[in-house]
């Protein structure tokens, strides 16, 4: 049975149309967004309202502690489970979300390297606390160009595993990912994104971000950093990087300032997520056939 999918850069609308969609199909969605797995995280993340989540029911949002790890691994294998479970109700699961790897890991599975090393990655979080991320992201440079170059040197996690993988290997994960392919589907997919031109893109980039500091993104950020969570993976996601290193900064709040910069990142993400978009089989939908929740004609 073929999956529905609905991928697609940050702030294309991807949410709202899987829950049109899901509403009129009898469908539940499971979520592929890595930032959107954490509790207490809720603003700048763009998690589906609770009038979206009463529509249509919502998996793995809100699963774990912002301090637990997750990643592409365990998400593909709670995924595979709530998929099991939806359609075990007689209902369509649509996976929707913006964290491709992850997707990927779903329909493909994951290039087979070794298994996390703790000591290793203990010895990552030390150095990074000492010398800074880009300190990683330099070694990685050195050692695996090509992983490098698709990892932002903010990107600790993922920098760290492909630094992981080589140290026990002396393989570059690259290389591990080239052998594996992702050529075998696990699930047939139908993956579908909605076509902005790049200028309503932007505008809707700068309206999320817009809504997201009216709706309170600053005091939410202050409330986590006080409550410990200045080390979770997601304070390093977009939006919440910026903030936090305004408030880490002495003096007023330059609320223009912040919003540009959220901004810039924003967009600066979106382009890569096209860019990987680029290479896969994505049916691209016109916005208001999405705000319908329609399907193109050929589904």
């Amino acid at each position: 049975m073929t999956l529905l999918v609905v991928v697609g850069p940050t702030a294309s609308g991807k949410t709202e149309f899987a829950v049109e969609l899901g509403a009129k199909i009898g469908a539940e969605i499971v979520s592929a967004d890595s930032v959107q797995v954490y509790r207490h995280f809720e603003i700048g993340t763009g998690k589906p309202s609770l009038e979206q989540r009463a529509r249509v029911a919502h998996h793995l949002i809100d699963v774990v502690d912002p301090l637990e790890p997750m990643d592409a691994a365990r998400w593909a294998a709670l995924a595979e489970a709530a998929i099991d479970a939806i359609r075990a109700r007689g209902k369509t699961p649509i996976v929707c979300g913006g964290s491709f790897l992850w997707v990927r890991a779903l329909l493909f599975g994951l290039a087979p390297a070794p298994p996390a090393d703790e000591a290793i990655r203990t010895r990552h979080r030390e150095r990074a606390e000492r010398d800074g991320r880009a300190a990683l992201h330099a070694e990685l440079v050195r050692v695996d160009p090509e992983s490098a170059s698709r990892l932002a040197p903010n990107d600790f996690v993922r920098v760290s595993r492909a630094l992981e993988v080589f140290e026990l290997t002396q393989t570059p994960l690259s290389r591990w990912q080239a052998e594996h392919g992702f050529r075998t589907p696990r699930y047939p997919a139908n993956l579908l994104g909605i076509a902005h031109c790049r200028a309503d893109h932007e505008r809707r980039i700068a309206e999320r971000v817009s809504r997201m500091l009216e709706a309170g993104l600053v005091a939410e950020v202050r409330r986590l950093l006080e409550a410990g969570y200045a080390g979770a993976r997601a304070m390093s996601s977009v939006g919440y990087k910026q903030v936090a290193e305004a408030l880490a900064n002495p003096g007023p709040l330059d609320e223009d300032a912040l919003a540009a910069a959220i901004v810039r990142a924003t967009r600066v993400f979106a382009r890569r997520q096209r860019t990987w978009l680029r290479d896969q089989p994505v049916t691209w939908i016109d916005p208001g056939q999405a705000a319908r929740g329609e399907l193109p004609a050929e589904n």
